[in-house]
């Protein structure tokens, strides 16, 4: 059985384009994704960031958490977006399989949560499915199928997981590009 999740969250702001990493370890993001937000323990970081307009404390240009641990040994807690909404970091390579990092697209604030999914050309290069067309159900409500089992899902990236790690229908095979 797998750990509780754990919420990891900005103490401090952290400025987009800030890259953490490398994420250590076998790279499985969203392989336990949900399309339920599960409460966990709550983990708080600090960006010490150079630029003094983000008003933290400078030390070295790192993010560290409560304990002055470095981001290797609390990365790999941050949980994956279920959604580009709730999306802040995303998981990037320099080179098709090197060595990944994740990258705050946009300003982190204070209490916010850290989550993450896989940019464009990682994700393609994991074979996980970049696009999912949301349906709509009886109420009006989106929903993302797989087409291949037709499990529904509320969220696209739990569809897009479920595709890649978990169905046993799609044999491993990227979510289908063309229109049903």
């Amino acid at each position: 059985s797998r750990a509780p999740a754990i919420s990891v969250s900005a103490e401090s702001c952290i400025p987009a384009g800030l890259r953490l990493g490398p994420v250590p370890g076998t790279f499985k993001l969203g392989k336990y994704l949900s399309d339920r937000k599960e409460p966990g323990p709550k983990k708080k970081v600090f960006s010490y960031a150079v630029p003094p307009v983000f008003q933290v404390r400078m030390v070295r240009g790192e993010l560290v958490d409560e304990a002055g641990s470095s981001a290797l040994e609390w990365i790999g807690l941050i949980r994956a977006a279920r959604n580009s909404q709730e999306q802040t970091l995303e998981a990037v390579a320099d080179l098709p399989g090197g060595q990944i990092f994740y990258r705050a697209l946009r300003d982190v604030q204070p209490g916010e949560e850290l989550t993450v999914w896989y940019s464009n050309p990682l994700a393609q290069w994991f074979d996980i499915p970049v696009t999912a067309t949301p349906t709509h159900d009886e109420k009006g409500e989106e929903r993302y199928i797989c087409w291949y089992c037709w499990r529904t899902f509320k969220y696209p990236n739990s569809l897009k997981a479920h595709v890649h790690f978990h169905c046993a229908l799609s044999h491993g095979r990227a979510f289908l590009h063309h229109d049903h």
